[in-house]
């Protein structure tokens, strides 16, 4: 990882005033201000880390002023699914370079996952070692997921105590062996319970009985292919999955999230299930809707995950569920690992999880450009306010607007630009975006009022970042 520098006004890429006892710290000139209801030409001023006023023009004096025009402020993102492995194998990722690539494509907050950790987040005390851990190193805010298996069903209030944005079951092998696959008795009984708690539930959407007859099936004919690995995972294994943890939520009238869903029909299936006034919302990742089954086998290993990345329809069909708004939120799934992990060729051995938090979210954005007006709000939606709204971070989270956080990005748009390994943030340069183009980029990064980010350099490190609880 590059070595970060100290911040100043310079560094923040704006004109410090002369002067003391200015009425803004900040202030944010002429950008194109993104929220879910609309686009609005306006100011930010901002006080205390918190937006203070949104006005057409804003001419009191600032500490800073940032000259936006042509530029969008888009609300900082809240990346709701990440495996930053802090405490454990920070030689994969850890806070530090995980948080900084995320800053440095437009994100402001995540959500870290409990089971590529040693320990996994099982019980109160993994979960406040793991916050101490991220509280000395994350530039960013940050939540945490408790696990759900069935080894830990008498500890989930203490870890709801202890602040877990929620908890998170595998349906499917979580990769690491660490967190045990949830079969319908324990995710029955961990649903209960967690209703009762006001806790939502989180489910990797994998049915394990079908992976494993899929998968035996593609070992035996001695295929280690992207083809068969995903023919090892056909859109059955995922459909299965979601079906039983929505009848199971239905049940036991537990909010359910159902993590990374790569396909229509799994979206099908919710949008069904919402209807029936079931509390599910549907997360996608950036990967499903960027790539499709040809770009996995021309990339190679770097784009194995699970579930798969899916034929081409699916993908299209994807962005049209989007824009139905059948898709509640967008997170990364960010899961790096070293290279001797990912051994070429080898589909089946080599470790599942696409590297792209620092890229993903700024391709949509490029991917939009041309239906801007209609699809920046969209993706302001899923990307910021939907997720604060859902795990109850939407007091100070989530839009642009007075009172709340000063978290948001300017985003340009410009000739398109490809994407090199050494523009990564990440322990291990390598993304399955490299060599893609992007017309989208992420000028700065304000976390509460301060700028993590500017023009391609991580700065004001000295504010870490601050543990988020959900208002339950």
């Amino acid at each position: 990882m590059r070595s970060p520098r100290p911040v100043s006004d310079r560094d923040a890429g704006g004109v410090p005033a002369p002067g003391l006892n200015k009425i803004f710290e900040v202030v944010i000139r002429g950008g194109r201000i993104v929220t879910p209801e609309g686009i609005q030409d306006a100011d930010v001023g901002v006080v205390d880390g918190r937006i203070a006023r949104i006005a057409p023009a804003i001419e009191d004096d600032a500490a800073l002023v940032i000259e936006a025009e042509g530029r969008y402020l888009f609300p900082g993102i809240i990346d709701a699914r990440v495996h930053f492995n802090e405490p454990g194998p920070a030689e994969w990722e850890g806070f530090a370079t995980g948080s900084a690539a995320l800053a440095a494509g437009g994100g402001t907050s995540y959500f870290d996952l409990p089971h590529h950790s040693e320990p996994p987040v099982l019980d109160a005390a993994a979960l406040r070692e793991k916050r101490r851990l991220a509280e000395e190193t994350s530039c960013l805010d940050f939540a945490l997921w408790g696990g759900l298996g069935p080894q830990n069903l008498d500890k989930l209030a203490a870890l709801r105590d202890a602040g877990a944005i929620g908890l998170h079951a595998f349906m499917g092998p979580d990769g690491t062996g660490s967190l045990p696959t949830v079969d319908a008795t324990v995710l029955r009984e961990g649903m209960k319970r967690a209703a009762k708690l006001g806790m939502i539930v989180a489910v990797h959407a994998e049915d394990a009985t079908l992976v494993a007859q899929y998968s035996a099936i593609q070992k035996g004919k001695s295929r280690k292919t992207a083809a068969a690995w995903l023919a090892s995972r056909p859109v059955e294994t995922e459909l299965a999955a979601i079906g039983l943890a929505l009848e199971l939520a239905g049940e036991t009238g537990c909010a359910l999230h159902v993590a990374h869903v790569s396909s229509p029909e799994g979206l099908g299936l919710i949008d069904e299930a919402r209807m029936q006034r079931v509390d599910v919302t549907a997360e996608t990742s950036p990967h499903y809707l960027l790539l499709n089954a040809r770009d996995v086998a021309r990339i190679g290993v770097t784009a194995k995950c699970s579930p798969p990345i899916r034929e081409e329809a699916s993908r299209a069909e994807l962005w049209r569920d989007l824009r139905a708004d059948r898709i509640q939120n967008i997170a990364s799934d960010h899961s790096p690992a070293p290279p001797e992990q990912r051994p070429k060729g080898d589909f089946h051995s080599a470790w599942s999880g696409v590297a792209g938090c620092q890229h993903g979210f700024a391709l949509l954005l490029s991917a939009c450009e041309a239906t801007a007006d209609q699809d920046l709000p969209r993706l302001a939606a899923l990307l910021a306010r939907n997720v604060a709204r859902r795990f109850q971070l939407d007091i100070h989270k989530g839009v642009i607007a007075e009172g709340k956080d000063a978290d948001f990005s300017l985003i340009e748009f410009g000739s398109a630009h490809a994407i090199k390994a050494d523009e990564l943030w990440t322990r291990h340069r390598s993304s399955v975006y490299v060599g893609r183009r992007s017309k989208a980029r992420v000028t700065h990064t304000f976390l509460r009022g301060a700028a993590v980010y500017a023009d391609g350099r991580l700065v004001n490190l000295s504010a870490p970042g601050r543990f988020l609880r959900p208002q339950r």
